[in-house]
């Protein structure tokens, strides 16, 4: 199968699940025509009508309202916020609603809420980094793929599932190209994979931060350090049985996230292995993630507070050697 982008490997997970299912349906704003400010849904509303392929008005309140109205009533719709930090305009909906409802009346709420994330262009109104955030939220699934493959397989699960999910796309991915599954090639939930073995330290990333990871060691291999670079996929649930399993191979562990360290998914990572995994750890547990501050509008200043390849060098090279060289 030919290679696609992140967002068509959306598109074709998309599709096939709508052809499969009838009661999915994508409500947002600019989708129609323009197909998403990201191309996500780009050509499904001709394929597939006004009436799966959604425009509401600018009301994100009323989007996510409608998406757990409709879960509620037997349903799958996708909400599509485009850029996640406007979810912000339907936070109650979300998480007092979406998120807690199969909890107070054991009734299943299989809405997705759909963004893009991470850090680009835009200044800090369009750079939020959520994703601990959702996770921190009992009752939310939280997806973050790395790849086309997982893209497509993850959304797929999220639409046979029963859960609210919060499905983030990064912005600086949306052109990254791989090969897809089929039809039947669905990704769960809580289960991270490992992107490339490795015996002197494990580093853990998600998102845009593995192919950083990945960049970060094949650049120490010429050094002589052996890198194993697990992708977790999901931020909630956590796949920390993996990351467990590595670390007790390598002794060693660096966690890569773009979001700022303080309360991340990095942080609980870090946390969760120190907890189980202290007699096996040579080096303390390092974490990679992004300054504390608002993300600039300045290019060169947006690069400067958000990791890059060599911070994760710097953390490897800490973590095997002892030393922050």
């Amino acid at each position: 199968m030919a290679p696609v982008t992140l967002s068509q490997a959306f598109q074709q997970g998309l599709r096939e699940e709508m052809s499969r299912d009838e009661r999915i349906f994508v409500l947002g704003t600019d989708l129609f025509e323009r197909g998403g400010h990201w191309a996500q849904v780009k050509g499904l509303g001709p394929e597939f009508g006004v009436e799966r392929i959604r425009d509401a008005p600018i009301s994100e309140a009323a989007m996510v309202a409608a998406g757990v109205g409709a879960a509620l009533n037997g349903m799958r719709p996708i909400v599509d916020l485009n850029f996640i930090d406007f979810v912000f305009g339907g936070m109650d909906e979300a998480i007092n609603q979406a998120a807690k409802i199969r909890y107070m009346w054991g009734v299943p709420v299989p809405v997705v809420i759909r963004g893009t994330a991470g850090v680009a262009f835009g200044g800090p109104q369009h750079n939020n980094s959520l994703e601990a955030w959702f996770g921190h939220m009992p009752g939310l699934l939280v997806a973050m793929p790395a790849t086309p493959a997982d893209t497509k397989g993850l959304i797929k699960s999220a639409l046979r599932g029963e859960d609210p999910v919060i499905f983030l796309m990064h912005k600086m991915l949306t052109g990254a190209r791989g090969e897809v599954g089929g039809p039947d090639d669905l990704v769960p939930f809580g289960k991270g994979i490992i992107r490339r073995e490795g015996s002197d330290v494990t580093v853990a990333a998600y998102s845009i931060m593995v192919s950083k990871a990945l960049t970060a060691a094949e650049n120490l291999k010429g050094e002589g350090i052996d890198v194993e670079v697990i992708d977790l996929r999901t931020p909630f649930p956590l796949d920390l049985d993996l990351v467990e399993t590595s670390v007790r191979k390598t002794n060693r562990l660096v966690v890569a996230g773009e979001a700022p360290r303080h309360g991340s998914v990095a942080a609980e990572v870090a946390a969760a292995v120190q907890e189980a995994l202290f007699d096996y750890l040579d080096a303390p547990v390092l974490r990679v993630g992004g300054r504390h501050t608002p993300i600039p509008h300045s290019p060169p200043l947006f690069e400067a507070v958000i990791p890059q390849v060599a911070d994760i060098e710097r953390a490897v090279r800490y973590a095997v050697r002892g030393r922050p060289n």
